[in-house]
């Protein structure tokens, strides 16, 4: 059985000694996250995820959910004892408006919170991640007494969300779906259709669920313009805020998927099911943008998590595994053979993981602050600095850090050799459910082309020139003697990224197929930038720390150690981006459709 412990020193490290937090009096709360206060909510978190999540896991894995005759979902053994703990100890309003019954700490302990929990298990953070999605977007369009009858609630866990908008015909284009919202005398409106891929769409965790469902009114415009965003609830909610009768939306069946199988996946059918607009009509998915941007970036820490987790598993797996003698001479003389971990290639994969897990993590918590930056700073040229940089972020952090994250998972069970494709070591179920975040919440090809062919252009390209001008200053300020090894690769991928960003301008909008062909490999230049600068910002704070004699010098010395490996070993890919992405897309396209 797999096993998984917190990483509590790396968190507080970056998030008190690398992006100085505590110190921030520009954004409210943060001057509140002093070292031990951290320290300490993460160490409690670690007890309830390490102790009684983590553990059903595999099992739930085993068992997966079970749907009834009569349309209810029952969820693995020990998922609901769990989520009862979970709430009952606080923790899913950590980062809630205190109006609603939240503690209203700061969006970067949830962001840390939320990949902790999806590498102890992520089949019941989704339960989670989905309400706190869900009240996202109720919290920015929904009506004052929207908010009041259900946010309190679903803050206390005692309602979960979901997000409704696939369909069985359409995907990616929502402007296709046939969901159909009648409008009724009352100001309701009866919701009729069929949502499929709909995660935690029923289940036995919490006593009523609030469905935000994407549908359109009759008569209104073609495509996306049409789309509306409806609360639908599975039970109506009185004025009083008691339950009252069930609603017209039923569990019509569970997905039968290659993971996450402790989450139930449904597909659910709506039946004249009652539903109160969000916002304004014909306008849905501008509400429900905030909780697919918020989804993403979540979905990002997916890949972050489950590579955390597999990698732990594969590092002492390797540690302990006798196969063969080191080629460079005998390690373990008093063993019949070496264990594993000294072969050079057990250690690429291990170093692949380790330096793209605490890269990406240390941008994951960057991204974090500059969200909140773009929500709550006084300076309004200070928010839309971080909201450009949140939008190039968002789908970096979603498509990049979720492929390298299931690659990882693969590198890690690799490390297990044989004992990794078997049920019982747990390897293969950590490949199985990273593979979902490649596909889920706009599939990695879209987050390209979202990057390339809306994020680079929109504005003038104010938002790619804003991210060069901060990495550029960035250099210029770590461009000392003892950072030459780390600034000078950074600085070199920067200009391969500039001159990415470049050809596209000069020949994506001649082309667009150009930009198409170009928008993976110009995504994960972009992402390796992003984890060169993070690298760059954790190795001058360790050799600081290290300087001014920190307790825990191996810690700091491993971190520059790590980052010496990404620049010399992962971070020369840029490189090889970057010639793909110059070869422009007619030899892509020039196979006949009728010839593949």
């Amino acid at each position: 059985m797999p096993s998984y412990k917190v990483p509590v020193e790396d968190y507080t490290f970056i998030m008190n000694d690398v992006l100085k937090v505590q110190e921030r009096n520009d954004i409210p709360g943060y001057s509140d996250l002093v070292p031990d206060f951290t320290e300490a909510v993460l160490t409690e978190l670690a007890k309830v995820c390490e102790d009684v999540i983590a553990p059903l896991n595999q099992s739930g894995d085993h068992e997966g959910c079970t749907r009834h005759e009569d349309g209810s979902v029952t969820t693995p053994k020990g998922f609901k004892e769990a989520y009862d703990t979970y709430m009952e100890n606080g923790w899913g309003g950590l980062s809630s408006d205190p109006q609603y019954g939240g503690q209203g700490m700061p969006q970067i302990l949830s962001t840390v919170k939320s990949e902790i929990l999806c590498s102890a298990n992520l089949a019941f953070e989704m339960y989670l991640g989905l309400t706190q999605g869900a009240m996202a977007s109720i919290s920015m369009a929904g009506s004052d007494e929207q908010k009041q009858k259900y946010l309190p609630n679903m803050v206390s866990g005692k309602w979960t969300g979901t997000m409704n908008l696939t369909e069985a015909h359409c995907g990616t284009d929502l402007g296709m779906m046939r969901s159909k919202a009648i409008p009724q005398e009352d100001g309701t409106y009866k919701i009729s259709g069929q949502k499929i891929f709909i995660s935690a769409g029923e289940h036995d965790l919490a006593e009523n669920i609030i469905h935000l469902v994407l549908a359109k009114i009759p008569g209104g415009p073609e495509g996306t313009k049409g789309i509306s965003l409806f609360i639908v609830p599975k039970y109506l909610v009185n004025d009083d805020g008691s339950l009252g009768e069930r609603n017209g939306v039923s569990c019509g069946s569970i997905e039968e998927k290659m993971g996450i199988h402790g989450n139930a996946t449904c597909v659910l059918n709506y039946d004249e099911a009652t539903g109160y607009l969000v916002g304004e009509e014909h306008d849905g998915l501008r509400p429900m943008f905030i909780m697919m941007n918020a989804a993403r970036l979540g979905v990002g820490l997916q890949g972050i998590s489950l590579a955390e987790a597999a990698y732990q598993n594969a590092a002492e797996y390797a540690r302990d595994r006798l196969q063969m003698r080191s080629i460079s001479g005998v390690k373990a003389p008093d063993k019949p053979a070496d264990p594993i971990i000294v072969h050079p290639d057990v250690r690429r994969n291990l170093m692949d993981i380790r330096s793209f897990v605490q890269g990406s993590r240390g941008v994951a918590m960057w991204t974090a602050t500059k969200l909140e930056e773009s929500l709550k700073h006084e300076d309004e040229a200070t928010r839309q600095l971080a909201d450009d940089i949140v939008g190039l972020m968002t789908p970096v952090i979603k498509g990049v850090f979720t492929d390298l994250g299931f690659e990882s998972t693969v590198q890690a069970q690799q490390v297990f050799g044989g004992h990794g494709y078997i049920t019982e070591w747990g390897m293969e179920q950590f490949v199985r459910d990273a593979r979902i975040a490649q596909i889920y919440e706009g599939t990695n090809g879209i987050q390209a082309l979202d990057l390339v062919g809306r994020k680079l252009g929109r504005n003038n390209g104010r938002a790619i020139q804003a991210y060069f001008k901060l990495l550029e200053d960035f250099c210029k300020e770590h461009d000392s003697d003892d950072m030459q090894e780390f600034i000078e690769p950074l600085k070199k991928s920067v200009t391969h990224l500039q001159r990415a960003s470049l050809w596209l301008m000069q020949n994506g909008l001649a082309n667009p197929d150009n930009a198409g062909a170009a928008s993976v490999a110009y995504m994960h230049l972009m992402g390796l930038v992003a984890m060169g600068h993070s690298w760059v910002m954790q190795v001058a704070a360790a050799k600081e720390m290290l300087a001014a004699g920190h307790n825990n010098p191996k810690f700091l010395e491993n971190k520059i150690i790590t980052a010496r490996y990404y620049m010399q070993r992962m971070l020369p890919d840029t490189r090889a981006h970057l010639s793909k992405i110059e070869v422009g897309a007619d030899v892509m396209m020039a196979l006949a459709a009728d010839d593949f």
